[in-house]
């Protein structure tokens, strides 16, 4: 684990935590919310190592007792709060694992920090359980709530925290990190980029996945033939879409940069600035047959498919209104 310095991109987030133990006003309840893979488990444990840290000067030091405690997992006042269930946070686990616990005083620290990952998961009653403990906790009492999705969480469980939000990390910062940090080319570290849209953790996880790299490849074979493609042929392409359902988001985010590079180029004639340069000869293709309006309906439509299926829509219908779609423009 690191110190603040190593968090990248979120200096707002940053400067309020470094504030609050500067200054000795502590939240008892804080809530980081930001997408998934942001980096908000990061950015709390680095918080909770600091708050427990024994040194003079900056915090946290990295090096004494309860630093190094904090590093190896295995603090006795820094505690991960678990769940039974994988998609809900039951009453039952706010009891047991944060109300019963907290009155116990810390073992050796001034705080005892407690971590909830996913925290929208929690039930309504499961929420009004810790409303109780957060309305009037022990002095010492630190608790942090990592959440993807602000509006799952009540009204008054927001009241009684302090809420930091997490922001798209700028995109020379996220290239840097890939090239400087874990060495990722810089060809692919642009194609990342791309599609990680502010998201350090993405980025470095599609830097690492060959799956990642299976399903670019496939996306730009089939927009490079689709305007040939039969009926059947597509019907096809879909049957292979689908068996990268789990990962969809990912394989339309690729067809949308891939138009956006169509139109970009369309609209300058400048290949410098493409994602896709190495496929410039198709790009080029693509943008000569098409006009601007074909273009905008296709990006349009992709928007359309990625709401439809977020909301349960037929998979291989949603896709084949698309992919006819992206046929006739």
């Amino acid at each position: 684990m690191a110190g603040f310095k190593d968090i990248i991109g979120q200096e707002q987030v940053v400067a309020h935590l470094q504030n609050a133990i500067a200054s000795g006003k502590v939240a008892h309840a804080y809530i980081i919310n930001g997408e998934r893979s942001a980096g908000k488990e990061f950015i709390a444990n680095i918080f909770a190592m600091a708050l427990q840290c024994e040194s003079d000067g900056e915090k946290p030091c990295c090096e004494c007792h309860s630093c190094k405690q904090a590093m190896n997992r295995n603090h006795p006042d820094i505690i991960n709060v678990m769940h039974d269930k994988p998609n809900t946070i039951g009453v039952d686990d706010i009891r047991t694992k944060i109300n019963n616990d907290i009155a116990i005083k810390p073992y050796s620290s001034p705080y005892k920090v407690y971590i909830m990952n996913e925290s929208e998961k929690m039930t309504v009653q499961a929420q009004n359980a810790l409303l109780k403990t957060i309305e009037e906790p022990p002095a010492y009492a630190v608790i942090l709530l990592l959440t993807t999705n602000l509006d799952t969480l009540l009204p008054t469980v927001l009241s009684r925290c302090v809420t930091l939000n997490m922001r798209p990390v700028r995109d020379d910062l996220v290239k840097s990190y890939l090239m400087n940090e874990i060495h990722v080319p810089e060809y692919k570290a642009e194609v990342c980029v791309a599609f990680a849209r502010g998201n350090l953790g993405r980025a470095k996880a599609l830097a690492a996945s060959e799956e990642f790299d299976n399903i670019k490849r496939e996306a730009v074979t089939l927009l490079k033939y689709i305007r040939d493609m039969e009926i059947n042929e597509i019907v096809t392409a879909i049957k292979k879409i689908n068996d990268y359902q789990f990962d969809i988001n990912d394989y339309l985010d690729i067809l949308e940069v891939w138009y956006r590079d169509v139109l970009l180029f369309k609209a300058t004639h400048d290949a410098n600035h493409l994602i896709f340069k190495d496929e410039i000869q198709y790009i080029k293709k693509v943008a000569d047959r098409s006009a601007y309006a074909g273009i905008e309906t296709i990006i349009d439509a992709l928007e359309k498919a990625k709401a439809r299926l977020k909301a349960n829509v037929n998979f291989d219908l949603t896709m084949e209104l698309l992919l006819l779609t992206i046929k006739e423009n």
